[in-house]
């Protein structure tokens, strides 16, 4: 632990917070974050983990822009449900890169934790493509690969980043509660606004 995680955690917390909240300035934060964990995990040796945070700079700019104009007629992005659809392309992507990424850092580096590392980015990558187009599921992903993260976070001795997976499965969870409210909340409008007209 040193002050480089240290100053990674703040920013991811307040990132993560910012996006239960539906605000903004979670995607300034978020770019802060995953350049700090940039390095930390490459002093880890968590290189698919390292990589990811290149990919999550650029979602975090790609959210941004979907936040502010994503919704209709560039509007203000709304939250809105998962497909079937969706959700099988996502899987059958993420089973993809598990085994393409798992083999390649199994054969070609000192990854400490190959295929388990790979299938955390991986799936990672779905959850945060699925937050910036604001999917409600994508807080059920985050619970399910924060619970993981956890567990090897603690085998690699990075304590103060299983803390904080650990409060990201609780901010999670809480982000799965206000965004379904909103997105009952903005239903409920629609249906109002289509029954005076």
């Amino acid at each position: 632990m040193n002050w480089l995680e240290a100053l990674a955690v703040a920013f991811g917390i307040v990132s993560v917070y910012l996006s239960v909240r539906q605000k903004i300035w979670s995607w300034p934060t978020a770019i802060v974050n995953v350049l700090l964990y940039f390095v930390v995990f490459r002093t880890a040796k968590l290189y698919a983990d390292m990589g990811l945070q290149l990919v999550y700079f650029a979602l975090s700019v790609y959210g941004w822009y979907e936040w502010l104009y994503g919704g209709e007629h560039r509007t203000v992005l709304r939250v809105s449900r998962g497909t079937p659809r969706m959700a099988l392309v996502l899987l059958g992507i993420t089973a993809a890169s598990v085994a393409i990424l798992g083999t390649l850092l199994a054969r070609t580096t000192d990854a400490a934790l190959p295929y388990l590392d790979s299938a955390t980015t991986s799936t990672s990558l779905a959850a945060q493509w699925m937050m910036t187009r604001k999917v409600l599921e994508n807080w059920a992903v985050w619970m399910v690969v924060d619970v993981v993260y956890v567990g090897m976070f603690l085998y690699k001795s990075l304590y103060l980043t299983a803390a904080l997976y650990a409060v990201f499965f609780v901010l999670a969870a809480m982000g799965w509660a206000q965004w379904k409210r909103s997105y009952e909340a903005d239903r409920a409008a629609r249906a109002r606004l289509a029954a005076a007209t």
